[in-house]
């Protein structure tokens, strides 16, 4: 990895974790463009000026929650895949794995997926480019996760030869298409969309 972002010590009066965690619920909840940079100092109970000691704009703050969903999203696969030796194994672990989340961290994914967009071009702030390329490199590397399970699956015979990248970029691209349309307080339970999407997966990469 080229660029990493040395996180700042959370300290007992730091109000970092909390900004983000109002910053989820009211980007994920509203969206991003409807949401006052005021409102997320309210919910933290600070002034609005306070905001600017930790992001310096709603954007940063933005790109700092999608880089941090990405490498929780790599961690989780990492941990999911590391003692499974048979490939389709693999492949249902990392796919369970994408699922087992919490309330919060759907709004997060729903985040991220909504706002991809933003790491294609140059920002113009040090701050906000840095956080910027760092998620870009974190969606080469969880692009790179998928791709190696099925090149590893491929290599022992256990999926059909196929062109593993593209092949990774539709898997990846199934799963986290859910987050755009999934609501937790929806008719749909999350472990039944889990099971219909590595039921899929599985179809798409072995058979």
């Amino acid at each position: 990895m080229g660029t990493k972002i040395v996180e700042p010590e959370a300290g007992p009066r730091s109000k970092r974790a909390a900004i983000l965690a109002a910053a989820v619920d009211c980007f994920g909840e509203t969206g991003f463009e409807a949401t006052k940079w005021s409102t997320v100092a309210e919910r933290v109970g600070i002034g609005q000026t306070a905001l600017y000691h930790y992001f310096e704009s709603k954007t940063h703050c933005l790109l700092t929650i999608m880089r941090l969903e990405l490498q929780r999203s790599h961690d989780k696969f990492t941990e999911a895949t590391a003692d499974a030796a048979d490939p389709v194994e693999a492949l249902r672990s990392a796919v369970r794995a994408a699922y087992d989340v919490s309330d919060h961290e759907v709004l997060q994914m729903r985040i991220l997926q909504n706002h991809m967009d933003l790491l294609s071009g140059p920002r113009k702030s040090k701050r906000e480019e840095a956080e910027r390329v760092a998620a870009r490199q974190l969606v080469q590397l969880v692009e790179r996760d998928w791709t190696n399970l099925l090149v590893r699956g491929m290599s022992q015979g256990a999926f059909p030869l196929r062109d593993a990248q593209l092949l990774g970029a539709s898997v990846l691209g199934l799963i986290v298409s859910v987050w755009r349309w999934y609501r937790p307080s929806g008719p749909t339970p999350l472990s039944e969309v889990s099971e219909l999407i590595e039921g899929a997966c599985v179809r798409m990469v072995a058979t």
